[in-house]
């Protein structure tokens, strides 16, 4: 009996594989968009490519992000060999800024009840219009223009309509414009719509977004999802694929410790912890030759900081006025300046840390508490070097030439010009107009080289 067992399990074990469905998926995302972000779904794609998953669920909950690296994650979503579902959830999520441009790249776009999107104006770093050259950032920020009248690509600038602003924010909204009109053309949504999220920053609710045409359908979860999508046929590369996902459970893919460690680094709080202590350690070291360790610290810190600066929207006039500031601090502690090199430094540093991560996107600024820590540490530390060098300056002289002026000695024989005296406890060659006795105290009035000038001590 056990024979014919192995063997019929044998014989249908190939038809069996062959009958079972393909695995499904699951990328989880929640807060801003961001390298980290990026690098997670670009390995989760080639990790459904390996596994030859049937789909890949992305569920979302986000703020928005860096357009560099939403760009870099539709690429991805474009150029995938397997359909991708963006699914906003759990209720109560949403998908603005930047997820929405994501939610209209994908080939199944779903949302949770509760749930919204839009809000896809971008802004440029340092607030105030949008940005351009790679570093555009999206936010849920921007006025009302003609979109609203149905006449998307028209902008009333004395409305305060987002396209009112200069060339640059002009040239950025419809660069924007343009790039989601495009996704939505490609994917058979109401294009008309996105125009009005990147021109007029509109949200809808996912009840809305259904009716208007903008998702494909509502599901409470992710098993609810697959089974909805079950039997939907898609078209990727030229390829019908028809998706059997009744029943199937979603493979849960989580970051590797590369992603995480990008995720860490990248976060801007730590970025600038990363290069102060960079800065301070190599400085620490180049003061203090042969202690090594802050040196170690400070190269790595640094380094790492640097890598986290070109992935991340910098300012780099706040970065030279951190670098600025701390050079004046140091200068503080060479030249005479009684303070005001110091203070000046101070106030470089707090305007650039303040200025480096300038942007309005939740996740990508700086806490004003960790700046402020930071600058009362340097003032603490600082204060504490002028009142030193105060002290230092007021303190008599307690060695070299000038220390010598004005000490007291004692006659070690009789002379009449010139003879020898203990001064500091030393044998000092010493020279009087008059003459002196053994025994006598002296006071130092002059040094001539190795010969100093006494007079007979009044006391």
């Amino acid at each position: 009996m056990r024979r014919l067992s192995i063997f019929l399990t044998t014989l249908f074990w190939p038809l069996w594989l062959a009958a079972a469905p393909a695995p499904v998926l699951l990328l989880t995302i929640n807060g801003a968009i961001g390298p980290a972000t990026a690098d997670y779904v670009h390995r989760g794609i080639e990790h459904a490519r390996a596994m030859e998953a049937q789909l890949l669920v992305l569920q979302m909950d986000t703020p928005g992000g860096l357009d560099t690296s939403m760009r870099a994650i539709i690429k991805d979503m474009l150029a995938a060999p397997l359909p991708v579902a963006v699914f906003v959830a759990p209720g109560g999520a949403r998908a603005a800024s930047a997820g929405t441009y994501m939610l209209y790249a994908s080939h199944i776009a779903a949302m949770a009840p509760a749930t919204n999107l839009g809000a896809a104006t971008p802004v440029q770093i340092g607030g105030g219009g949008a940005s351009g050259a790679g570093k555009d950032e999206d936010s849920a920020k921007g006025g009302k223009g003609d979109a609203g009248k149905g006449k998307a690509g028209k902008s009333d600038a004395g409305k305060g309509g987002v396209l009112g602003g200069d060339a640059m924010t002009r040239k950025v909204v419809h660069d924007a414009s343009a790039y989601i009109r495009g996704l939505a053309q490609m994917r058979g949504r109401n294009a008309e719509w996105a125009e009005r999220a990147v021109r007029e920053a509109v949200s809808l609710s996912s009840a809305e977004a259904l009716k208007l045409k903008v998702i494909d359908l509502i599901a409470e979860d992710v098993p609810q999802l697959l089974q909805r999508l079950d039997g939907r046929k898609l078209k990727i590369a030229g390829t019908e694929h028809v998706l059997a996902t009744a029943g199937v459970a979603a493979t849960a893919f989580e970051p590797d410790w590369r992603t995480r460690f990008l995720s860490v680094i990248t976060d801007p709080s730590v970025a600038y912890i990363l290069i102060m202590l960079g800065i301070y350690g190599i400085l620490f070291e180049l003061y203090n030759p042969g202690m090594v360790l802050p040196g170690v610290v400070g190269a790595i810190s640094a380094l790492i900081a640097l890598y986290a600066f070109q992935m991340l929207p910098v300012n780099y006039a706040g970065l030279a006025l951190i670098l600025l500031g701390i050079a004046f601090m140091i200068a503080e502690f060479f030249l005479p300046a009684f303070g005001s090199l110091g203070i000046g430094g101070l106030i470089a540093f707090v305007i650039g840390s303040v200025m480096l991560f300038d942007t309005d996107i939740p996740g990508f600024d700086i806490p004003y508490a960790l700046i402020g820590g930071f600058a009362a540490t340097s003032a603490a530390f600082l204060l504490l070097v002028i009142g030193v060098v105060l002290k230092s300056r007021l303190r008599p002289v307690v060695s070299g030439r000038e220390e010598l002026i004005g000490a007291e000695g004692e006659v070690l024989e009789d002379f009449e010009r010139e003879g020898w005296a203990r001064v500091h406890s030393e044998n000092w060659r010493v020279r009087a107009a008059a003459p002196l006795r053994a025994g006598q105290r002296v006071r130092v009035a002059a040094v001539n080289g190795l010969l100093l000038d006494v007079v007979a001590d009044a006391d």
